[in-house]
């Protein structure tokens, strides 16, 4: 025979066919206990088969009661909770309120970063300033809160199966510290940007009219460019207003590259001056067409009045003699270069029209126009100096013929500014009364020289003239004082 070598016997699982012998075993000695002594009971084999099937349906319910490790021990998680499972938790809830918190601080700052640098793009201030050093120093508190945050994350493990209590409960500890620091960061950065409500609406003001600014210089540019073409298709050059338009290009691209290369308030003011500039340009090429139709007819109008004085001028000698016949040299003697000097700037105001001509042909604008400028006076102190002599002839034979007139003229106006005066008081004011008595000692005077054979007509008119000159400044200043809106 062969020997079988015995497998160990576990102290807690006894196998089954050993229950299943051990059972046998009891119920064969049990019935042969019950039989007679003496005599050998054979067991039946129905209640043998019976027994069998008995045990057979006891075995797993023995099974089950024979294995106390199934539902613990063995490191396994609890299935039906436990202190482990509850800590675990509240661990984890205070896990997910931490990082709650940790979320919403990261989103404040954020958007309270995007504040600074619209203040920073805007003012450049000692306030402004300082609120950037502030938002650093808050920056760098936030720093070490989410420090503390992520430290205490990482040092729980809280999916571990084999989290003792303790640990979830020095998790939640260290998590729930980590929130309340956050939170308490989150309500400096909150105070902190409730305090930068005045910078940014400063800032959110100018950044306002940014975009508007730099829009209408584009479009003043654009309609610079589109009159500029229109003009040019009529046949009309603009060199120079087109010369003036492309300067404005180096601008547009400063402001295309926006405030934040060159800074708000340059960009701003860049915007400004290239709008204005480009509308000057605009306007004007829309009205070349009427420059060139008004340097035209300047043109004509200009030598048909300078070709008018020469005529004029050629009149003046004949007025000179009378004028030396008939008074004395003082009246007539400053008009004695009036002939030489007329027929000189006539000649000077024809070649300067001549010359706008040519510039008007060759389409220079402005030069034209100066020219054109310069002809003009030229011909307007021409037409005053030959007007000049008919007029002191016609005025010197009215004085002569009866000098009374000038006389009560001015008289008149001493005595209306004397009862200005006086109106709403007893005595003058010596500022009013000694100009006015002078005024009067004046024209006494001046009608003294009308004696003798030969009078200096033309000095009493000069004189008679001044004193009424005297008289209105005092009546103005009255007038100014007392408020009075004759």
């Amino acid at each position: 025979m062969t020997a079988t070598p015995a497998r160990p016997r576990s102290p807690k699982v006894p196998r089954a066919h050993d229950v299943t012998a051990d059972t046998a075993v009891t119920t064969s000695s049990t019935a042969e206990d019950s039989a007679a002594p003496g005599t050998r009971t054979t067991p039946s084999p129905l209640r043998t088969v019976s027994t069998l099937g008995a045990l057979a349906l006891a075995l797993p319910l023995l099974a089950v009661l024979a294995v106390p490790g199934a539902f613990a021990g063995g490191g396994t998680r609890r299935w039906f909770g436990g202190r482990a499972e509850t800590q675990r938790a509240e661990a984890q809830a205070a896990k997910d309120a931490a990082a709650a918190a940790f979320y919403e601080l990261d989103t404040a700052q954020r958007d309270l970063r995007i504040s600074i640098e619209t203040i920073t793009a805007v003012d450049d201030t000692p306030a402004a300033r300082r609120a950037v050093a502030d938002f650093e120093a808050v920056g760098r508190r936030i720093d070490e809160a989410s420090h503390q945050y992520i430290q205490a994350v990482d040092a729980h493990d809280l999916d571990r199966d084999d989290l003792e209590a303790s640990a979830a409960a020095q998790a939640r500890t260290d998590l729930t510290r980590a929130k309340e620091e956050l939170e308490r960061v989150r309500k400096e950065l909150d105070r902190f940007a409730d305090g930068l409500g005045p910078l940014l609406g400063k800032a959110e003001t100018q950044l306002a009219r940014l975009a508007p600014a730099v829009e209408r210089a584009r479009q003043s540019l654009l309609a610079a460019s589109n009159a500029l073409d229109a003009v040019r298709e009529s046949g009309l050059r603009a060199d120079d207003l087109a010369a003036r338009l492309a300067a404005l290009a180096p601008e547009l691209t400063k402001l295309n590259q926006g405030a934040g290369q060159h800074g708000l308030p340059q960009t701003l003011e860049r915007a400004e001056r290239v709008s204005r500039e480009a509308e000057a340009v605009r306007a004007q090429a829309e009205r070349l067409p009427e420059t060139a139709a008004e340097i035209d007819h300047r043109l004509v109008s200009l030598r048909t009045r300078a070709q008018a004085l020469t005529t004029r001028a050629g009149q003046v000698e004949p007025i000179l003699s009378e004028l030396r016949r008939r008074f004395a040299v003082a009246c007539w003697q400053d008009l004695q270069g009036v002939p030489d000097e007329a027929v000189a700037h006539v000649r000077q105001a024809e070649a300067k029209l001549a010359e706008a001509r040519a510039a008007r042909e060759a389409q220079r604008w402005p030069d034209a126009t100066a020219l054109l400028s310069t002809a003009r006076a030229l011909l307007n102190s021409t037409d005053e100096a030959v007007s000049a002599a008919g007029d002191r002839l016609t005025r010197l034979n009215a004085v002569q013929k009866d000098p009374r007139q000038e006389i009560e003229r001015t008289r008149f106006a001493i005595r209306d500014a004397q009862r200005l005066a006086m109106a709403g008081r007893h005595t003058p004011d010596p500022r009013d009364a000694r100009p006015l008595d002078e005024a009067v000692a004046r024209l006494e005077r001046a009608i003294g020289t009308l004696e003798g054979r030969h009078p200096d007509y033309w000095h009493f008119l000069t004189e008679t003239e001044a004193v009424r000159q005297t008289v209105a400044g005092v009546v103005t200043r009255i007038r100014e004082e007392r408020g009075t809106a004759h």
